[in-house]
């Protein structure tokens, strides 16, 4: 999964324009730093109200769970409301990541 690697190589930004592609919405900001009152011991969130994933620091660019759990949140915003589950953004982050693992053992 190219997604997966882009993460992994640092190009957070060119996987989310490819997922918002391929699932036809907008692209999210990415920005370095939470958002006030979020809790500092979390790697990233989603703002709805922006289009933004926010991350605790320029590392996370590099962590493919946080980039794509944080993308489910945006793709699962309809008409500025959340539709979507932590359980789910975990699975469709886990599901990009088993993707590629089983594509990197070829």
């Amino acid at each position: 999964m190219r997604v997966v690697w882009l993460i992994l190589s640092g190009n957070a930004e060119e996987a989310l324009e490819s997922l918002a592609k391929r699932y036809d919405v907008a692209v999210p900001i990415l920005r370095v730093g939470l958002p006030k009152g979020r809790r500092k011991n979390v790697l990233g969130c989603y703002t709805v109200k922006d289009s933004t994933i926010h991350v605790l620091n320029s590392d996370v660019f590099c962590n493919p769970f946080v980039i794509l759990h944080e993308f489910y949140h945006h793709l699962r915003t309809v008409n500025r409301k959340h539709r979507g589950t932590e359980k789910y953004a975990n699975k469709f982050a886990q599901d990009f990541i088993e993707a590629y693992k089983s594509v990197m053992k070829k």
